[in-house]
């Protein structure tokens, strides 16, 4: 047995010398027998309805399997939140780049040019591309007011606090759609056998995502669907929601072709037609005191979804819950919604809503500033949140912080206000610097030889997702690093441990992995199999005769939230975490006042 610490140390990637060496496998490394590839005609219209379909002469369409909404053998959405979206446009258009109908052939060198051929005629109808547009209801595009969802939080008394203000500080901030920018494009395989049932291979987050909407759109049950993650390179978010949509077209062009079908995006066509982080805008009102002291304000932030739901009401959550910041409100009232455009859905990225309304916040703070003729630096630490005190959400603050020592020590470490000085003598030319300051299921399985697997959904994405629970689980069982082993993700093989977004998957994931391992060596310990203090060997051993004995032995742990995280869904109020991160961040930064590109310099 070891009592080394294991967790926190530095140990070799557990799929990194395949990566380094080119063995890796992703989804464009993989060929199956038979295999077709697929790809898919588009929309080039914002919003329409279908009037025909016309193949272009030159190809023998005969050669192709063609899949249309009418071959969908279950519901034609894809399952996530809000089962808006379909698979396939059927009759009528929502947004560019939407998904009309599939095409299969064996020489994917012939695709391209037959997807060019398909023209679609459509009758235009009148679309929305901006919030603004979307909030007046000139077209009612989704729903009765083209709201996806809205919240309100709501902190003490918001109308005392203007006549108390010495100041009151307005501002409306702005971001845009942002690209994921993963390394490998998205990609999927399916393969669909009538006995045995369907299968998907592909570069994804959330296996259990997939599998569900797979379900819903195929009509198979659950025992019929096996989704495998391949090798991911990079996802951030980007393949949360969408690979759902990308398994959904090739397991349809397989269940038509009988045959494997391989879908994989280029870059232009990934860029184009998958999620983006959401566009959004931010109004602050906000009364002030003379010395810089936050009385209260008004939030209203808005985001657009897009065509589809998709994620945007756990977006707008995470924006809403976060739109205070690190700072302390006496009084509150945060009101967010999620809007609809003719436009690609939007989704999940790093941050899920809360980089749009801090980046709102943070900017905020500096115009306060600048009022107040106080420098950023100080109206955040007079307005910074101090044990016992509450959130916009009413979450009294437990942890003790101190986030002005923080601060000072990132001025100090980053010499803020020597090089902010330096900078502002920088008068001259077009590159200026500056300082800124800003139900889940794991299991472990012992296996017949006596080795140790982990068994998880979570997925690996270059984040270190295998590395990091394989050392938890050796640790706990006071094992090497080098015995623990970790499943693949696999529905087949796994349980549904949740998606593998917002940095969960340590925390959440990882202490299930370690209540698992406890598990495991309590379960030896009380048979008797296995002592105290153990040697690998011993170890190994034990679990042999176990298994030998009682046959499978696995160990699981669910997660259950703790009973003081108290959460009031319909007015927002409460601990909307369970605990909070905290942390200074200050960027060296240069910007081209000509074209307005950012580098990053420490």
């Amino acid at each position: 047995m070891t009592n080394a610490p294991i967790v926190g140390t530095s140990v070799p990637r557990i799929e990194g010398r395949d990566k380094v060496t080119g063995l890796a496998r992703y989804v464009d490394d993989m060929v199956l027998p038979g295999m077709l590839y697929g790809a898919t005609v588009r929309s080039r219209i914002p919003r329409g309805k279908i009037k025909e379909f016309t193949f272009g002469p030159g190809i023998d369409w005969k050669e192709f399997v063609i899949v249309w909404p009418r071959d969908i053998p279950g519901k034609n959405c894809i399952a996530l939140i809000e089962d808006d979206q379909p698979c396939l446009a059927d009759g009528l258009v929502n947004h560019p780049e939407e998904p009309l109908l599939l095409l299969a052939h064996p020489d994917r060198h012939l695709l391209p040019k037959a997807v060019e051929a398909v023209s679609v005629e459509c009758d235009s109808m009148p679309a929305i591309f901006s919030m603004e547009e979307s909030e007046k209801l000139s077209q009612v595009i989704w729903g009765a007011d083209n709201t996806f969802k809205s919240y309100l939080i709501e902190k003490g008394d918001v109308g005392a606090v203007w006549e108390n203000a010495d100041y009151v500080v307005e501002g409306e901030y702005t971001t845009g759609a942002q690209e994921q920018l993963y390394i490998e494009n998205n990609g999927m395989i399916a393969s669909f056998d009538p006995q045995q049932g369907l299968t998907v291979w592909g570069s994804l987050q959330c296996p259990y995502y997939v599998h569900k909407a797979l379900m819903k759109l195929c009509n198979l049950p659950e025992n019929r669907v096996r989704v495998v993650q391949m090798e991911t390179g990079g996802a951030f978010g980007g393949k949360e929601e969408y690979p759902s949509m990308i398994a959904g077209h090739a397991a349809l062009l397989a269940m038509k072709s009988g045959r494997p079908v391989k879908i994989v995006y280029d870059r232009m066509e990934d860029m184009a037609a998958t999620t983006k982080r959401h566009p959004s805008r931010t109004r602050h009102r906000t009364a002030i005191r003379r010395d810089g002291k936050i009385l209260g304000g008004e939030i209203e932030f808005t985001i657009d979804g897009g065509a589809y739901e998709t994620l945007s009401p756990v977006v707008l959550s995470r924006g809403a819950i976060h739109a205070g910041g690190p700072y302390y409100w006496p009084s509150v009232r945060i009101r967010a919604k999620a809007v609809a455009t003719n436009t690609p859905p939007h989704g999940a990225f790093r941050g899920f809503g809360a980089p749009q309304s801090l980046f709102a916040l943070e900017r905020h703070m500096d115009r306060i500033a600048e009022v107040l003729g106080l420098s950023p630096v100080e109206i955040r630490r007079q307005n910074f949140l101090r044990p016992g005190q509450t959130t916009t959400t009413g979450q009294t603050v437990q942890e003790e912080i101190d986030l002005g020592k923080l601060l000072d020590r990132a001025l100090e470490v980053s010499h803020y206000h020597a090089k902010k000085e330096k900078f502002a003598k920088n008068q001259q030319g077009r590159n200026k610097k500056g300082m800124g300051d800003l139900g889940s299921v794991v299991g472990l399985e012992v296996c017949a030889d006596g080795s140790v697997r982990v068994l998880v959904s979570s997925t690996e994405f270059g984040q270190g997702t295998k590395t990091v629970l394989c050392q938890i689980a050796a640790e706990a069982l006071g094992l090497r690093y080098e015995d623990v082993g970790i499943a693949q993700p696999d529905t087949r093989e796994v349980p549904n441990s949740g998606p593998t977004v917002a940095s969960r998957t340590v925390m959440v994931v990882g202490k299930l992995v370690e209540s698992a391992a406890v598990g495991i060596r309590q379960t030896l310990t009380v048979s008797g199999k296995l002592g105290k203090s153990y040697s690998s060997g011993e170890f190994r051993d034990a679990c042999r005769a176990y298994v030998a004995e009682h046959g499978k032995f696995r160990s699981l742990a669910r997660y259950e939230q703790p009973d003081d995280i108290v959460w009031d869904e319909e007015k927002y109020r409460g601990s909307a975490y369970a605990a909070f991160a905290w942390a200074v961040y200050v960027a060296e930064v240069t910007v081209d006042l000509i074209t307005y590109s950012v580098a990053v310099d420490d």
